[in-house]
Formats: structure tokens, sequence, C-alpha cells
């Protein structure tokens, strides 16, 4: 299947899924999540703030909030910055994300922990993103451990991948853990 397709098909299930059916996906991923070593061992974690169509973070980021160290994804041209979150410091910001304010960006070196969505992964960690690149050239810079989130069906034996493109170290669904 090409890159198009996978998207237009994962477009189309996400829009099919209730609001309850959102909330206990995340419920469950961030469940398992939580449970595993590179989570529990890390303090400084790169998470995303979610879009719609995503895996919902809100909940997750104010239950570990005080616990951990989480930084969010700035556009910055066509890179991101990562700054640490602050639930007061956000605003909207490229392609309608709530981004962190602020100056102080972060050190991709100092992230021990990347937390990624993705339109879709592989049973190999590839991952198959929006299109744009941001996390790939993100990712291509950090040694931090990667884990890929997102429903089950996001979850395909193998997706297209370039030579550029950045493997997960771990993929978590609502009923998959894969380590690579």
């Amino acid at each position: 299947m090409e890159k198009s397709e996978i998207r237009r098909k994962i477009k189309n299930l996400r829009m099919m899924l209730s609001e309850m059916e959102k909330a206990s996906a995340a419920e469950e991923v961030f469940a398992r999540l939580e449970k595993t070593a590179a989570f529990m061992m890390a303090d400084n974690i790169l998470m995303y703030h979610s879009l719609p169509d995503e895996l919902q973070t809100i909940k997750f980021l104010k239950k570990w909030h005080d616990r951990k160290r989480f930084f969010l994804p700035r556009v910055n041209g066509v890179n991101l910055d990562i700054l640490p979150y602050e639930e007061t410091r956000l605003e909207l910001g490229s392609f309608h994300i709530e981004e962190p304010t602020g100056d102080n960006v972060a050190d991709v070196d100092d992230i021990e922990l990347m937390i990624i969505p993705a339109v879709a992964f592989d049973r190999k960690g590839n991952r198959l993103g929006r299109g744009k690149g941001f996390y790939d050239r993100l990712l291509a810079t950090s040694k931090a451990t990667k884990i890929g989130v997102g429903y089950e069906f996001q979850l395909f034996d193998t997706i297209p991948s370039e030579p550029h493109d950045v493997a997960m170290d771990m993929i978590i669904t609502q009923k998959t853990v894969i380590k690579m």
C-alpha cells in the first residue's frame, strides 16, 4: 500500500471513532506506556500535544506533570524546537496545535524518552507521519528511546519507508506492545 493510500485509510478510520472510543484507547495505551522501563526510568520526556484525531495526551500530561519533566515540540520553520511543558504557557501554533511559548529551548540531548504520534507504524518500528518530515528531522538528532503510540488500526505488518526515516524502539497500541 502506498503512503497516500495509508494516510487516507487511517484518516477515515479515525473519523469514525466516538469520543468514548478515543478516551478509552488513550487510557489503555498510556497505561501500557506507564509500565515500560523506559518510562519509569526517564525524567525528561518529549510528549506531543494531541490533535483531535490522535491519541489524546492531556490527561496523561496532567497526571504525570509533577513527577516527570515533560517537553513539547514547537514548529520553527521546517524543524521542531523542544520546550518545557507548562499548562499555562501554551498557545495555538502551527497546524492548530497548542505549542509551548517562551525562549527556553531545550537541548535534544537532554531528552531521555520521546513519545511520538504517527499516521501509521509497522511491526519493524517504521513510522509514517503526516508527510512534512518534522519528526524525522528531530528523531535523527536524538539518542533518546523512541516510543510510537497509536490506535491498533494504525499498526501494519509493513509500511513504505525511506532511508532517512528513523525507526521507533517500541510501538504501543491498545492491544499490542512491540519492542524492536
